[in-house]
């Protein structure tokens, strides 16, 4: 994004440090686990306190320049160029209150940091399957965890959230907030996206877990081609309590990759059981399928990052969603040639699965879209510079991976929408309706673009 001409004078004085290009800490603000884009900030505020926030709103609103916020996770879709690129990476805090079962975490924690705060309590957060992804960003997203068959999305269990809004404001927002606006911004953060303001501390419920029965079974393609239509079967079957998700991806013949996976088609089924008393689910799942590892067993849920063992090596990346309604058994048979050893890039095609709670309205409204999906699915490729694959290369073949399950696509998931999306990819995430009212509320609390979303919403 280009911003106004930068002036020399600075925000005030910080609780934390204002870095300029050159100095040490700079380059490392403003690049992350995402290689494919990297901010191009004029000034850094290594935020300390929601105050150094407010400075760095402050400053930026008031000489005609953008700001954003760097957290922790999959990256931004959107670079910065120029403005202010306010890092919350220090702001890392997680108060957890047994009674109440509650957690206050600041804007910068990862969700490992609530994990190890809360699992002395025997309490747990609705987090997701990469403990180093950022707390705030992946609940604003909705937050799909391995818990949510059980307990549904995370944005359904917020109780608080502090921001900090374009006009440098700093606001506690709920759903019983004195103001209008503030209460409809409480309904649009849950799932809907932080456009307009930074998210510097939210309060959300835990719930009484300490450990699940969860781990993944890998299965050979090539020895059972109709797995995935295996595990949709078995996914109609299971209660709320069993949360499960595949990968299909080709492992590569190198060292460090474990011998039975190397140089396979692998379909990673990875599994998650809130209640040690349906643990036979995953019995019933192992009769199924012939997995070649098996890494399934009974684990604290603070260690629940091992279930999907998904990759933390910062790399370049593209990938497209769809929110499904069904599965279409055809659809999946045409699945693993298309992402197999003979597609153009490599690829990683996923689907997880939704309903159960996920299904279920909360007691409070948000913003999260498509709660009647039945399946989550997407498809990421490893693109330049870290890998040899276009971006134009990539978005081909996710094209031709979801074409056949568009009769049952509802719209898209931004959450693990990585790159930059279509206009009308973005607004398919939400109804019309919730589309046009979140984009009412941006253009009233931000009407200077001041704070931009990190994936835009357009207009019809």
């Amino acid at each position: 994004m280009t911003n106004a001409t930068e002036s020399s004078a600075e925000p005030p004085a910080l609780d934390g440090a204002l870095l300029l290009p050159g100095d040490d800490g700079f380059d490392a603000a403003c690049t992350g686990y995402q290689r494919a884009v990297s901010h191009r900030p004029g000034r850094v505020v290594a935020a300390r306190s929601a105050g150094d926030v407010r400075a760095a709103v402050t400053y930026a609103a008031g000489h005609g320049l953008a700001v954003s916020a760097r957290v922790g996770g999959h990256g931004p879709t959107t670079s910065l160029d120029g403005g202010v690129l306010v890092d919350l990476r220090g702001l890392t805090g997680v108060d957890v209150d047994p009674a109440r079962r509650t957690a206050r975490i600041d804007g910068g924690a990862t969700w490992q940091h609530v994990l190890d705060a809360a699992s002395p309590h025997g309490l747990a957060p609705l987090s997701g399957s990469s403990p180093h992804v950022g707390a705030v960003p992946y609940t604003l997203g909705g937050g799909i965890g391995l818990l949510g068959r059980r307990y549904g999305y995370a944005a359904d269990h917020v109780r608080a959230l502090e921001v900090v809004t374009a006009d440098g404001v700093l606001r506690r927002v709920t759903a019983s907030a004195k103001d209008e606006p503030e209460r409809e911004l409480f309904w649009a953060l849950r799932g809907g996206g932080a456009g307009g303001c930074i998210v510097t501390a939210m309060e959300l419920d835990l719930v009484e877990v300490s450990e699940v029965h969860g781990g993944s079974l890998y299965v050979d393609v090539a020895e059972a081609g109709d797995v995935l239509d295996r595990w949709r079967r078995w996914t109609e079957e299971v209660p709320d309590t069993v949360t499960s998700g595949v990968a299909m991806l080709v492992f590569p013949d190198v060292p460090g990759v474990p011998e039975e996976l190397r140089g396979r088609h692998i379909a990673q089924l990875q599994l998650c059981v809130a209640e040690a008393g349906d643990a036979d689910h995953v019995d019933r799942l192992r009769e199924l399928v012939p997995a070649v590892r098996d890494t399934v067993r009974t684990r604290a849920f603070a260690e629940s990052g091992a279930i999907f063992d998904e990759p933390d090596r910062p790399h370049a990346y593209r990938s497209r969603t769809a929110m499904l309604r069904a599965l279409d058994p055809g659809a999946l048979v045409r699945l693993p040639a298309t992402v197999g050893p003979a597609a153009p890039v490599m690829c990683v095609a996923g689907l997880r699965h939704l309903g159960g709670a996920f299904a279920r309205s909360p007691r409070v409204a948000s913003a999260v879209g498509h709660r009647e999906a039945a399946y989550l699915m997407s498809v990421l490729s490893p693109v330049a510079p870290t890998s040899e694959a276009t971006d134009e290369e990539a978005a081909t073949l996710h094209a031709d991976v979801l074409a056949p399950f568009a009769p049952d696509t509802l719209g898209a998931h931004l959450s693990f929408a990585f790159g930059r999306q279509a206009g009308a990819d973005v607004r398919s995430a939400f109804t019309p309706a919730t589309a046009d009212r979140l984009l009412r509320l941006r253009q009233r609390i931000d009407p200077g673009d001041t704070i931009p979303a990190n994936h835009p919403l357009p207009p019809r």
